[in-house]
């Protein structure tokens, strides 16, 4: 059968020229994360929109970092941008040129299949082909493969095979042939260093970790707080990971003897996630390594799998809280500056589980562009801010002067917990407020 595979791959190889000259104008063209996008496809499809031999398609992906080619300000007004996760891509929202699509990771599967998105073409970077015609998304499943297999609109199916991208298990292979068009580009993977740590966030590690029992299994969001939680557990046996996204810290706590995963009830002695965010060392960690389980989001994001873990631990970091819990993690004001992601997916699958804690971490204050320093906990939330998890579904909150509880608590005491963690600063100013808008007498 080898042979077989190795001819239909021949029959379907071409350039990323050739690949692009089969897009049409105005389609749909849905990837992945950053790893996951096809960077010589989207360079040749950069030139042929530039030539005027492509008029205006559509980009649907997420995290596009600057070095890409489809981020020449050039092209901005010739193609349209729609991401579903936003990371570098912040600045060109607030100017006008990007939008996003605000949703649950757990969804997108479903939005696809639906077909509430419909996509033509799906491009996606992959491992090379293996002895039975089997690609692998590698550490970049997320979404993108969820939508180029369950779209029912789907015309063209890509795949970019780069050497450098890590072959792993779970749910995340392509056939060869369910491929319409194979192009190659070996190119290293971008690698994301290890956020710096801060006091502050240190001491919320500390806070939480107090609160999470051996044998729990962990989910850590992106950013410098959940990776200075992770620091906080090395002191904890028989971790198990169920999480969105593998970082660094993840290595750290399985080569300090923490992670075993042997006590997870549900996929016991497996990883399970969605995509790896990290150093050369963990995409190297996870290549063909079958303790790891790399499958999409609508699986991995899905409360009620989620909830299947006991002790499920989801820490995840927001930008600004009110007094009676809501809190707008992806936006200041109307600016959008993050994603929902996977966070309410989360926040809801813990509180599912048997033994749960979801927690929301933030610094207590933040400097404004002024200098001036300010509360994140806060009266109300600032005017235009987006919701991203509800004051019914908030469990813990935690900041550098403490954790406390809301979930299941009256406005009252949310209102005394959330200023008992404020700065000192503040606490005076916020009691003022919640008395004024008659939550305290």
């Amino acid at each position: 059968m080898y042979q077989k595979w190795q001819e239909m791959y021949k029959s379907k190889l071409t350039t990323a020229e050739e690949a692009v000259a089969l897009i049409r104008d105005g389609e749909v063209i849905s990837s992945a994360f950053g790893n996951g996008q096809p960077v010589a496809l989207f360079e040749a499809l950069r030139k042929q929109v530039m030539d005027g031999k492509l008029y205006k398609p559509t980009i649907l992906a997420a995290s596009m970092a600057d070095d890409l080619p489809l981020m020449d300000p050039d092209i901005e007004d010739r193609i349209e941008f729609d991401s579903f996760f936003i990371k570098d891509e912040r600045s060109r929202i607030k100017e006008g040129y990007y939008t996003y699509t605000p949703n649950k990771f757990s969804d997108l599967e479903k939005i696809s299949s639906r077909g509430l998105r419909p996509v033509q073409v799906s491009a996606l970077r992959v491992s090379p082909m293996d002895n039975h015609g089997f690609f692998s998304t590698g550490i970049n499943v997320d979404f993108g493969l969820d939508m180029a297999k369950s779209n029912p609109n789907r015309r063209l199916l890509i795949v970019e095979v780069n050497k450098y991208m890590p072959r792993t298990y779970g749910s995340n292979h392509v056939h060869i042939s369910e491929v319409d068009v194979v192009i190659e580009h070996d190119l290293p993977l971008i690698e994301a260093p290890e956020p710096p740590t801060k006091k502050e966030w240190e001491m919320m590690g500390q806070y939480i970790a107090e609160m999470v029992p051996d044998g729990a299994t962990v989910q850590l969001g992106v950013g410098g707080i959940p990776a200075a939680v992770g620091h906080c557990l090395k002191d904890k046996h028989d971790l198990g990971v169920h999480s969105e996204v593998i970082p660094d810290v993840y290595l750290d706590l399985y080569e300090a003897g923490v992670i075993t995963s042997r006590r997870k009830k549900f996929m016991p002695h497996k990883w399970v996630a969605a995509f790896a965010n990290g150093t050369r060392r963990l995409y190297d960690f996870v290549d063909e390594n079958p303790m790891v389980e790399m499958h999409g989001c609508g699986f991995v994001n899905d409360p009620y799998i989620i909830a299947q873990n006991d002790n499920m631990i989801s820490v995840n970091a927001t930008l600004q809280i009110d007094l009676t819990g809501q809190c707008a993690s992806e936006a200041i004001g109307p600016v959008q500056y993050a994603s929902t992601g996977g966070q309410l997916d989360f926040v809801q699958g813990a509180w599912l589980s048997n033994g749960g804690k979801s927690f929301i971490c933030l610094e207590s204050t933040f400097v404004g562009k002024n200098g001036e320093r300010k509360s994140k906990i806060v009266p109300q939330l600032y005017p235009g801010s987006f919701i991203t998890t509800p004051r019914t579904e908030v469990h813990w909150v935690v900041t550098e002067y403490g954790a406390v509880l809301l979930k299941g608590q009256s406005i009252k005491t949310r209102v005394k917990n959330l200023i008992s963690i404020a700065h000192p600063d503040f606490r005076d100013e916020l009691m003022f407020e919640a008395k004024k808008m008659g939550y305290l007498r």
